[in-house]
């Protein structure tokens, strides 16, 4: 499962260079690409402590010092991994908003809500994402910064993309909340917080048990967030009183 180093096999150079010495740009980009990749699957493989810069230079066939002064140390080449893994992670939930606010407003909330849901159950709790949350909690006390990088890039970054959906939905009267903010934080906490950190703890995810769980979280949830239980299964009615996002 994924690469590993060769002892076989030399680290080498094999990018184009320029007149000055200096890799191309295109080939600096292709070169850095190639780390990440590579590094990516190594951390996944082996785990943080067991992954060496000398592994990744070997296996993504570039000298150790390109390594070192591209990223400084394990810990650098580490956060940038995580950076785009993070990235990568929050793109379904950014696109599922996006779709369900161009959807008809015949559709209910409650619906809107359980297919957003559903997208970020599979990649908040998928193997990967799994595998580097703990890595990353394992590596929080020695390394702030990762821990920081962690909150900054992933959990602040998904709050606030479900807090700018949350402002469409009581633009359009389907919500009525006083802060969207706080509502994205409860929101992302019930319906796939306790999967995930299960998931962290080495509880195998079952689909169709982390869906109906989901699905009731976001009843509760909406219990609150739309006031009487006649409104949950209602379509949104331009009467609603809206209160401003704080």
């Amino acid at each position: 499962m994924g690469l590993t180093a060769t002892r076989a096999r030399p680290a080498r150079r094999d990018v184009p260079k320029s007149r000055g010495g200096r890799p191309t740009k295109s080939a600096a980009i292709e070169r850095d690409q190639r780390l990440i990749d590579v590094a990516t699957r190594l951390f996944l493989d082996r785990g943080y402590d067991a992954t060496s810069l000398d592994a990744v230079a070997e296996a993504a066939r570039v000298s150790k010092p390109t390594v070192y002064a591209r990223y400084g140390d394990k810990r650098g080449l580490f956060a940038e991994v995580l950076r785009r893994e993070i990235a990568r992670w929050l793109a379904p939930l950014a696109e599922a908003a996006e779709m369900q606010l161009a959807r008809s407003s015949d559709i209910s909330v409650e619906q809107r809500l359980n297919e957003v849901g559903r997208e970020m159950l599979m990649f908040t709790c998928g193997p990967d994402a799994v595998a580097f949350s703990r890595m990353m909690t394992a590596q929080a006390i020695n390394f702030p910064d990762i821990a920081k990088l962690g909150k900054e890039e992933g959990w602040l970054k998904a709050v606030s993309t479900t807090a700018r959906f949350f402002d469409h939905l009581v633009a359009q009267g389907a919500m009525d909340v006083e802060d969207t903010g706080i509502a994205a934080e409860v929101f992302l906490d019930v319906v796939v917080g306790h999967t995930h950190r299960m998931a962290t703890f080495g509880t195998p995810l079952e689909v169709k048990s982390a869906e109906k769980r989901m699905r009731l979280a976001i009843r509760l949830f909406l219990a609150g967030a739309l006031g009487p239980a006649s409104r949950i299964q209602s379509t949104p009615k331009a009467g609603i009183r809206r209160r401003p996002s704080r």
